[in-house]
């Protein structure tokens, strides 16, 4: 990545190409050492209000980011697995008492927005 070459000289040997290829996709391809290089990118995502207090609830909970917590939720959902172990899940079950969410995986596809009262402050 940074400090390799930005081109292959004429001179630079096929095995030396093939080394430097090789580090090159094991550095952004494939994982090192259990992790993974990855680009993330600044997103604007609409969420139902609560729902999204419920995430941030957990993520804080679990002291990570909501992103990275969003992150794992997917890659979970991707595999067929849950997520969620037994103490989180009780811990959702608290958040959503505590924020009012009412709605669970039969809500999804079915949620119209809500008409926006007059004056009403945004935000917080």
């Amino acid at each position: 990545m940074y400090g390799m070459p930005c081109r292959i000289h004429s001179h630079t040997h096929r095995s030396e190409i093939r080394s430097w290829l090789s580090m090159w996709y094991q550095c952004t391809m494939v994982p090192m050492n259990d992790k993974y290089l990855v680009e993330r990118v600044q997103t604007g995502v609409r969420l139902e209000k609560r729902l999204l207090k419920v995430l941030k609830g957990l993520a804080e909970y679990h002291e990570m980011t909501l992103g990275n917590l969003l992150e794992g939720i997917v890659l979970h959902a991707f595999d067929g697995k849950c997520p969620f172990q037994a103490e989180s899940l009780a811990r959702i079950r608290d958040l959503k008492k505590f924020y009012g969410l009412n709605l669970d995986s039969r809500a999804s596809h079915r949620m119209i927005e809500g008409r926006r009262v007059p004056g009403a402050r945004r935000g917080k």
